[in-house]
């Protein structure tokens, strides 16, 4: 990557980081506090929004927007605005709001910067603990305060010894979808339930083995998907391919365990 690339992209990150922290101040007043759900609905069931995602959304909207008006948007609670550059940015302004809601800490903001359809900066930021993932040019890092971490995902080439999380077992409803669940979980040495975008997070940091999941949309996914493929992971759907629009979606630290699974899924 030469030079000028590289620095633009930093600053996307860095942009993408200040308007996560503006997400942050607008969401903080409502954790643990008494708060407004609506229910969505949907085919994946109860699917909770608060005016804390409302107004988070839009507080990152406002930031992007003053520093880059031709680019496009996408999120969770506002919809698609079309850009009249290369770049869109993919915002999820609380993935885990069902854990929100009951004052658990496995959400975080997603934000996601594609140029053409490939998503070049991830970032995501939990402002409770104050943590952040962030995934530009080629690395994956862990901030909090002052300390600094680089990402690597961990050696593991049988499901035996693996960990395999997912968010809710429940979202695999179809014959085919509990098939490829039973594949990835029922020989795990370890299955853990209920961490939203923390699934993927704790992949990059090399303490799980393999995320499983079904349903998600663009946005649930793209902020994380550089950040797992810069700590030297993998993640696609379930034959293989990409997933930057969501769907069923397999992450995995060792290739060598997700060709495995993507081959054991295809002929379960």
């Amino acid at each position: 990557m030469n030079g000028g690339l590289h620095a633009r992209n930093e600053g996307f990150a860095a942009l993408a980081c200040e308007a996560a922290r503006a997400a942050g101040a607008a969401i903080l007043p409502h954790f643990r506090a008494s708060i407004d759900v609506i229910d969505k609905g949907g085919e994946r069931g109860y699917d909770p929004v608060t005016e804390a995602d409302r107004a988070a959304e839009t507080a990152i909207r406002e930031t992007i927007r003053a520093r880059h008006a031709d680019h496009g948007i996408e999120g969770e609670e506002h919809g698609r605005i079309a850009g009249a550059s290369p770049f869109t940015w993919v915002i999820d302004p609380i993935d885990g709001t069902r854990s929100f809601i009951v004052g658990h800490l496995h959400w975080a903001t997603l934000i996601a910067l594609s140029e053409h359809d490939r998503p070049i900066v991830g970032v995501a930021h939990q402002p409770y603990v104050g943590e952040t993932f962030v995934a530009v040019n080629g690395r994956a890092e862990w901030l909090r305060g002052e300390e600094r971490r680089e990402l690597r995902v961990r050696p593991c080439r049988g499901i035996d010894d693996a960990v395999v999380v997912t968010t809710d077992p429940r979202h695999f409803k179809s014959p085919r979808q509990r098939a490829a669940y039973a594949e990835a979980a029922d020989r795990a040495r370890l299955v853990r339930f209920g961490g939203d975008c923390y699934c993927y997070t704790q992949l990059a940091m090399g303490l799980v083995d393999v995320v499983i999941e079904t349903g998600l949309a663009a946005y649930d996914i793209q902020a994380l998907i550089p950040l797992i493929e810069n700590a030297g992971g993998i993640v696609s759907n379930w034959e293989g391919g990409r997933c930057d629009r969501g769907g069923d979606v397999l992450a995995c630290g060792d290739r060598a365990l997700h060709e495995m699974l993507v081959r054991e899924i295809a002929s379960s």
